[in-house]
């Protein structure tokens, strides 16, 4: 068996250093535009999604669980598991949920301590208003805890104007970074309540106490353990990307590529929008959703990458999988002729499995996605 050698650069490498990994949570702080701390945890984004909920919810407090997709529901197992009482918020996933919904849950909960909250669900496709909502936690005083993981670098994430107190982002989505390293902002008011939790955890990977005593209260001097090296570097040059095109335009580009592609997909036959409001409509990912019974999502991916592979389509999991697909538009997927690919991959795809129409929809589908995107960047 030959020795891969086409990638020498990830190899022999220096140590990272600690001004080095503080160098690269600095540059997560200006993606996120906060001043409060910023953490680099070493690990997929759950890592820190966890942590912040063991941190911040006490054995016997109330936490509101917003859920407008699946990792709103993990959440919920989370918060019960720590002993908290958990107030659930349902939205349908076609959708987002609204500021008022959440004012009056905490009327109804006056004792809630926590909210927890996804801004963007990759999985349903659907964004919330994080800014409306935290308005609402903030005067009720609340903690919010954001799921950023999906929203940060496709579409508008200022933590500290919008109240959110815990802010965990991943590099995988529209940054087009590495799943294995992520990172939260943590606010003063989030530090004094986890500070004051007895039951927040310690010497744990999920502790974020530990990484506050021997890091952050530090000077950040020296690193507790050995970091994850490639992911950090993959995440520096992920986040140098976005900063050096311009966060706005980074933004631009992935508003225009989710309005191109729901402006497309209502030329296809057999497939329709899952988010049923584009102003719900999450710019990292299209959802569609295949409405006939004889007709499986999952087939219709299959089809469409036979025809053009590569294109960023898959189709969704669990009990979505045989009705949704998305079109995702991670980092520079998020682009005109991909998103015009993808339209006419899922024409042709199809075409080729019967469906009326489509062989003749491509066209027309691809006319209305590139008017899309002129009308998106000029707005």
């Amino acid at each position: 068996m030959t020795a891969n050698t086409e990638h020498p650069s990830l190899l022999d490498l220096p140590p990272l250093s600690a001004e080095h990994f503080a160098a690269v949570e600095d540059k997560v702080a200006s993606l996120l535009r906060t001043r409060c701390d910023v953490v680099a945890m070493q690990g997929e984004a759950l890592l820190p999604l966890e942590a912040c909920i063991r941190a911040a919810a006490p054995r016997g407090s109330t936490a509101l669980n917003v859920v407008t997709g699946p990792y709103g529901e993990t959440f919920g197992g989370w918060l019960r598991s720590c002993g908290a009482e958990v107030v659930t918020l349902t939205a349908p996933f076609t959708g987002a949920v609204d500021a008022d919904e959440v004012a009056r849950a905490l009327r109804a909960h006056p004792e809630t301590g926590l909210v927890s909250l996804v801004h963007a669900e990759a999985a349903t496709g659907n964004t919330n208003p994080v800014a409306e909502i935290g308005a609402v936690v903030r005067e009720h005083g609340a903690l919010l805890m954001l799921d950023a993981v999906a929203s940060v670098g496709a579409e508008p994430l200022l933590p500290d104007a919008w109240g959110v107190d815990l802010c965990v982002i991943g590099g995988q989505k529209a940054l087009a970074g590495p799943a294995g390293v992520s990172a939260v902002s943590v606010s003063a008011r989030a530090w004094d309540r986890i500070a004051a939790n007895e039951s927040a955890p310690r010497r744990s990977c999920l502790s974020l106490l530990d990484w506050k005593e021997r890091w952050l209260d530090g000077g950040r001097k020296a690193l507790p353990h050995a970091p994850a090296q490639l992911e950090m570097l993959a995440l520096e040059a992920a986040v140098d990307r976005v900063l050096a095109e311009g966060l706005d335009s980074s933004i631009a580009r992935h508003r225009a590529a989710s309005a191109a592609t729901r402006a497309g997909v209502r030329e296809l036959p057999a497939l329709d929008a899952y988010v049923t409001r584009d102003q719900d409509a999450a710019p990292a990912a299209t959802t569609l959703r295949v409405p006939a019974d004889d007709l499986d999502a999952r087939a219709v991916v299959a089809a469409a990458l036979t025809a053009a592979p590569g294109v960023p389509l898959q189709a969704a999991g669990g009990a979505l999988a045989a009705e949704v697909l998305r079109v995702n538009h991670y980092g520079r997927s998020a682009d005109r002729a991909v998103v015009l690919d993808s339209l006419g991959a899922l024409a042709d795809g199809l075409a080729a499995l019967g469906v009326p129409g489509a062989a003749s929809a491509g066209d027309r589908a691809r006319e209305a996605a590139g008017a899309a995107w002129e009308s998106a960047l000029r707005a």
